[in-house]
C-alpha cells in the first residue's frame, strides 16, 4: 500500500507504482533539505545492492540533491550510488559534489568515464574537476577527452589558481559591431549545440576581438531585426585573466553584474564569468573567514580525527602561550589574592566580559574589511565608535557588577574596583578588536586568521592586570 507522500512523519512506502514526483515530494522538505527517512531508504537499497530501486530513487532527484544525498550516506555506499547514475547524471552531479567527497570518488572511476563526464561540462567546471586529480590520472583523463574540450581545460589550468582565468568559462557568444539583431538571432539558432549552457549577454567585439559592449539576450527580443548591435550595446566591466577572484566577486556584488567578459593581456575576449560562478566564490570566501575566526580549517563532514586535530592544534598552542602570559600576570599578584580570596572569585568575570566584548568588536571589523567597507579615510571613525560602545556597555555592566560584588562580599570598595576594572578592560577590548585586524590588514596578513588570538591575549592580560592592580592599590 502506498500512502500519500510526505516529508513529515506519515508513513511512505516505495512501490513500483510510486511516481518520480511523489518520490521527490517525499525526499525534500519545504526547506529543500533531504528527508532523513528518504536517506535511510537509499541506504537500505544500497546495502541490499538493489540497483533498480536505487536508480528509481536517484532519478527522482535533481543533480544538486543527488550530490547532497551522496554526502549524507555512509562512505562505503557512495560508490554504489554513483555507479547507478546515467552518464548524463554523473556529468551533472560531479560539479555539485563536496570537493573532498569528489576527490575520493574520482579515484574509483576509469579515465575514460571521467573524460566522458568532464567533456559534457563547461570549461570552468571541467577544469575544477580535472585539477583535483593527481598528475598521472589528470594526463590520462585529458588524453581521453576530445581535442576541443581538452584544449579548453588545459588553457584554464594554465592560469594561476583563484584568478579570473581559472574561474572563467571559455564558451562565450560574441558578435561584430555591424551585425543586426536578426543576424545575431539567426546565429544563435543555427548552432545551438555550440552555445554555452548558461549565458546572458552577447559580447560585441571590435575587429581585434576586444569587447566594446554587451547586448542582453532579452534585449534581442525587444528590437526590430534590422537594428545593429552597436546601437544596443551597453558598456561592460571586463576582467583580466590574472585578476584575483576576490576582486572579481567584489565587483560583481558592487555593480550587480550578471555576467562579465574576461580578456587577455592584449585586451582580447577569451572567456566570461557568470553570476553562478561568483556565488560559489562568495560562499567559499565567507566560509574561509568564519573558519579562520575560530582558528580551524575547512573540515568537511568526512574530516578525520587526525585531520581536525592537526588543523586546530597550532592556534590552540598559541592560546596556551597567551594563557601562560596571563598566568604570569596573576602570579605577580599572588600575595594580594592570598590576602583577599574574593579577588580569585571575581577576576574571571572581568576577563570573560572583556573577551566577549573584544570578539564582538573583532567580528564587526573583520566583516567590514572583508566587504571593503574600511579604508584609511574611515578607519579612525570605526575605532572611535568601538571605544564609545565599549564605554557605554562598560558603564552599564560596571554598575551591575559593582552592586552584585558589594552585596555578595559586603564590601563596596571591592564593588568599585570591579566596576573600574570592567570599564577599563572593555575599553581595551574595543580598541584591540578594532586595531588588531586593521593593523594586520595593513601588514598584508589575513585579519581573520590570527586576530582572535591577539585580542584574547589583550583582554585577558589587561583584565587581570587592571583588576588585581587596582585591588592591590585600593583594598590592601
Amino acid at each position: 500500500m502506498t500512502t500519500e507522500p510526505s516529508s513529515g512523519n506519515r508513513e511512505f512506502h516505495h512501490t513500483e507504482r510510486t511516481s518520480a514526483e511523489e518520490l521527490e515530494e517525499f525526499a525534500l522538505g519545504e526547506d529543500y533539505q533531504l528527508n532523513p527517512r528518504f536517506v535511510d531508504m537509499v541506504v537500505d537499497a544500497a546495502e541490499a545492492d538493489d540497483a533498480p530501486r536505487l536508480t528509481r530513487l536517484m532519478d527522482a532527484l535533481r543533480p544538486a540533491d543527488i550530490a547532497d544525498l551522496i554526502g549524507f550516506v555512509p562512505a562505503d555506499h557512495r560508490d554504489t550510488l554513483v555507479r547507478v547514475l546515467s552518464p548524463e547524471q554523473f556529468s551533472e552531479v560531479l560539479p555539485e559534489l563536496d570537493e573532498q567527497i569528489r576527490e575520493e570518488l574520482l579515484d574509483a572511476f576509469s579515465p575514460a568515464r571521467l573524460a566522458q563526464a568532464v567533456s559534457g561540462l563547461d570549461s570552468d567546471d571541467a577544469a575544477a574537476i580535472v585539477e583535483d586529480l593527481d598528475e598521472e590520472r589528470r594526463d590520462a583523463v585529458l588524453a581521453a577527452m576530445p581535442a576541443p574540450e581538452r584544449a579548453a581545460v588545459e588553457t584554464s589550468l594554465a592560469y594561476p589558481e583563484d584568478t579570473a582565468g581559472r574561474l572563467m568559462q571559455r564558451e562565450v557568444v560574441a558578435a561584430p559591431e555591424f551585425w543586426t539583431v536578426g543576424q545575431a538571432i539567426d546565429h544563435l539558432r543555427a548552432a545551438p549545440e555550440e552555445l554555452p549552457e548558461l549565458f546572458f549577454d552577447i559580447y560585441v567585439v571590435d575587429p581585434a576581438y576586444r569587447p566594446v559592449g554587451a547586448v542582453a539576450v532579452s534585449g534581442l527580443l525587444r528590437y526590430p531585426r534590422g537594428t545593429t548591435l552597436s546601437e544596443l550595446a551597453q558598456p561592460v566591466t571586463d576582467f583580466s585573466v590574472d585578476q584575483d577572484q576576490e576582486e572579481v566577486a567584489y565587483a560583481f556584488e558592487k555593480y550587480r553584474l550578471i555576467s562579465a567578459p574576461v580578456v587577455d593581456e592584449a585586451g582580447r575576449l577569451v572567456g566570461q564569468i557568470t553570476v553562478d560562478d561568483i556565488v560559489g566564490v562568495l560562499q567559499e570566501e565567507n566560509q574561509e573567514d568564519i573558519l579562520a575566526l575560530a582558528g580551524v580549517g575547512d573540515e568537511g563532514r568526512d574530516a578525520t580525527t587526525w585531520g581536525s586535530t592537526r588543523a586546530r592544534l597550532p592556534w590552540l598552542s598559541v592560546n596556551l602561550l597567551t594563557g601562560l602570559l596571563s598566568a604570569t600576570v596573576i602570579s605577580g599578584f599572588s600575595g594580594s589574592i592570598e590576602k583577599l580570596v574574593a579577588l580569585a572569585v571575581l577576576m574571571p568575570i572581568v576577563a570573560s566580559i572583556g573577551g566577549n566584548a573584544g570578539t564582538q568588536a573583532l567580528t564587526v571589523t573583520v566583516r567590514a574589511l572583508a566587504l571593503r567597507e574600511l579604508n584609511a579615510s574611515n578607519a579612525f571613525r570605526l575605532v572611535r565608535r568601538e571605544l564609545r560602545v565599549a564605554l557605554i556597555n562598560g558603564a552599564v555592566l560596571a554598575s551591575l557588577s559593582a552592586v552584585a560584588a558589594g552585596l555578595w562580599f559586603s564590601d563596596w570598595n571591592l564593588g568599585a574596583v570591579v566596576a573600574m576594572a570592567i570599564v577599563l578592560n572593555l575599553l581595551a577590548a574595543g580598541a584591540a578588536g578594532a586595531l588588531v585586524p586593521l593593523t594586520l590588514g595593513r601588514l598584508k596578513q589575513d585579519p581573520a586568521v590570527s586576530s582572535g588570538v591577539f585580542v584574547t591575549a589583550v583582554t585577558d592580560v589587561v583584565g587581570f592586570f587592571v583588576f588585581l592592580g587596582l585591588a592591590t592599590l585600593i583594598l590592601l
